[in-house]
């Protein structure tokens, strides 16, 4: 490495480190870096003269100096302080005057006409092929937001990375092409893959929030799922209340026959037969009503292909079809799912006959609380009644 060469990459280096804002976080020290690292891959590649070769790595160091200065027009900003800083140096002008040729061929647009210019161009833009692609569009991304130029959706960005490498960008050099374009293909790829599956995903979305707040079937399944779960914890409700009333009254009925039967057949007793009498009635008239009130009713269990076809029968209900063999409820089964208004019809007789059977439950377990209460009630008064007109001498109130 020359001299002059080492001094540029001090020099850049410094300058780029310290005094370049922050908020350049792709063009920056490290882009020109890599633009170097590309422009000697490139040279090795080619043989040319020494001059040449030395105007192209000072190029490459001195490229993006003028950000730095002016955001706008950086590649004249550079073109100046590389003017100012190898005049410095002892450069000579015919060389100054190309190297500023070789900056200005980086700009946007700009076709190169020389093979040395292809050089730079092609090292400038190395890091499409590259597998750190994903990461520095990342920061030129943010770049441009820090800087207040744009403000990129990911989408946006995707698609103005992709019209880049379909459109505004080629390589020029032979090299490239043959050693670089894989890896650029292979990028393109990528952003064509993650633009297609988020398509897919937002058709999709845009597909179930389509059915989801326009198709009728929805609230219809709605409405059925959320009645019958209402009355099935309507029933459950109703078997534990009448539960509750079989183990009272199990447990009143085990006290009576434990302590007051087996005092009844001493005379001086005789005034709590009545009274136990009339607590046991009751407690075994609630009993029953309880076992009334959760026992099932028998159904026959078997179904007709008439049945089936005149849709006469509820397939939903399990009293309906559990004497049937298998073959024949797979058969009326698919015949019920053909025909959505079958479908609802059965879910509607589901819930009428269960609206039923509920009301028979309530109804019952009514009396049966009705019937428990009077007769503690009565039990009490009988009891207070014996005690007072019927029992020993030595009771008193």
């Amino acid at each position: 490495m020359s001299e002059i060469v080492e001094k540029t990459e001090c020099f850049a280096s410094k300058l780029l480190t310290e005094k370049l804002d922050p908020r350049f976080l792709y063009h920056n020290l490290r882009h020109t870096q890599r633009v170097v690292k590309s422009t000697k891959e490139l040279l090795n590649f080619y043989s040319l003269g020494d001059d040449e070769n030395e105007q192209l790595l000072l190029a490459a160091w001195l490229h993006d100096i003028g950000y730095v200065e002016d955001r706008e027009n950086h590649e004249e900003a550079s073109c100046k302080m590389a003017t100012s800083f190898l005049g410095e140096n002892g450069y000579d002008s015919k060389g100054i005057t190309q190297i500023c040729k070789l900056i200005m061929a980086t700009k946007m647009g700009h076709e190169p006409q020389n093979l040395s210019e292809e050089i730079i161009k092609d090292a400038d833009t190395s890091h499409f092929a590259q597998s750190s692609y994903w990461e520095t569009t990342d920061y030129l991304k943010e770049e441009l937001k820090l800087l207040g130029i744009a403000d990129f959706s990911s989408k946006d960005w995707r698609d103005k990375n992709i019209q880049m490498f379909r459109n505004l960008h080629s390589f020029y050099t032979d090299y490239a092409k043959e050693n670089w374009e894989e890896g650029k293909e292979r990028n393109l790829k990528q952003l064509l893959k993650e633009k297609k599956t988020e398509k897919n995903i937002a058709k999709k979305e845009a597909l179930k929030a389509k059915y989801k707040n326009e198709s009728p079937d929805r609230s219809i399944q709605t409405l059925y799922r959320v009645t019958l779960k209402n009355h099935l914890k309507l029933s459950d409700i109703a078997d534990t209340k009448s539960n509750i009333l079989l183990s009272v009254n199990a447990i009143i009925i085990s006290l009576v026959l434990a302590n007051l039967l087996t005092k009844l057949d001493n005379p001086s007793n005789a005034y709590l037969i009545y009274p136990t009498f009339v607590l046991i009635l009751f407690s075994v008239a609630s009993m029953v009503l309880s076992v009334l009130a959760t026992r099932p009713n028998i159904t026959s269990g078997r179904f007709t292909k008439e049945d089936v076809e005149q849709k006469r029968v509820n397939l939903l209900f399990f009293g309906n079809f559990h004497k049937m063999k298998l073959e024949e409820y797979e058969w009326a089964l698919q015949e019920l799912i053909k025909d959505k208004e079958y479908v609802y019809s059965s879910l509607t007789k589901d819930l009428y006959y269960l609206g039923l059977v509920l009301n028979r439950k309530y109804k019952i377990l009514r009396i049966t609380y009705t019937i428990f209460m009077l007769g503690m009630i009565i039990s009490v008064i009988a009891f207070g009644v014996a005690f007072r007109f019927f029992g020993p001498d030595q009771i008193t109130f």
